[in-house]
């Protein structure tokens, strides 16, 4: 990869539309662009068969063996070097790691009806809990994820880093109405409760199968609790009430891949 140009001033109107995109989610939405922050995601993206439409690097990542490695994938790629001083205000790592690339937040392409295995995510605002539950769903097999218009912003910096390259796997629809999905996926649609009367172990869930997920304090609304066609609990032998919600996603998940295996 040849040098590629170099931007040092903060008045730069490319460096102030990455630096938007880097810090407001309206950006994103509006731009249908993000960033990934680092060579893992730019690799998964690549292995996905996704171009990326802008690389940013620092003096930093052209002395990285990991980043080197990736550059040939790249060759045709724009790419623009900037001074560590402007390259920090792009990512949120207290040590970034040299590398960010621009690209276009994909649309998904796999509706409700057509889905085979889903999750229905409910007001949830963690980034940390969002990432990480898609990272299980691409893991697991999931197909598609539904997200309320309250849940955190999926293609925001943190939920890409937390997610590790997962998103690329997934349909992600934002700002979905979680009621109407429920009415138009057909399969079986099940959430947790502390209601219920029997355990996550005793369904069966093999076939088309949808969790919903709600939010890290409230739980689901009541609304769409009802909407479910089947409420179970996950046993809990030990001294603590539950469990936040990304690891009692992906006991949900992984237990759907057990009975399917």
């Amino acid at each position: 990869m040849s040098a590629g140009k170099r931007l040092t001033s903060r008045d730069n109107p490319f460096f102030k539309s990455l630096r938007k995109l880097a810090e407001s989610s309206r950006a994103r939405r509006e731009a249908g662009q993000t960033l990934l922050d680092g060579p893992h995601l730019l690799r998964a993206w690549l292995d996905a068969g996704q171009r990326p439409k802008h690389l940013l690097l620092n003096d930093r990542a052209l002395q990285d063996a990991e980043i080197a490695g990736l550059l040939p994938r790249c060759a045709d790629i724009p790419h623009t070097v900037f001074d560590d001083a402007l390259f920090v205000q792009l990512s949120e790592l207290k040590t970034p790691n040299g590398l960010l690339a621009l690209v276009a937040i994909p649309q998904p392409a796999l509706a409700a009806a057509h889905s085979q295995f889903v999750l229905l995510l409910e007001d949830l605002q963690d980034p940390g809990n969002l990432g990480s539950i898609l990272r299980s769903a691409a893991a697991a097999g999931c197909d598609a994820v539904f997200l309320s218009p309250g849940c955190a912003d999926a293609w925001s910096p943190k939920v890409l880093r937390a997610g590790m390259g997962g998103h690329v796997c997934l349909n992600i629809h934002e700002h979905a109405d979680l009621l109407q999905i429920s009415r138009t996926f057909t399969g079986k649609l099940l959430a947790a409760s502390l209601q219920a009367d029997h355990s996550l172990y005793t369904c069966n869930l093999r076939g088309k199968i949808g969790f919903a997920i709600g939010n890290e304090g409230a739980g689901l609304s009541p609304a769409l609790q009802q909407a479910v066609q089947e409420s179970f609990i996950i046993p809990m032998p030990g001294r603590v009430e539950s469990l936040n919600a990304a690891a009692a996603t992906a006991v949900c998940l992984f237990e759907t891949l057990r009975q399917r295996r």
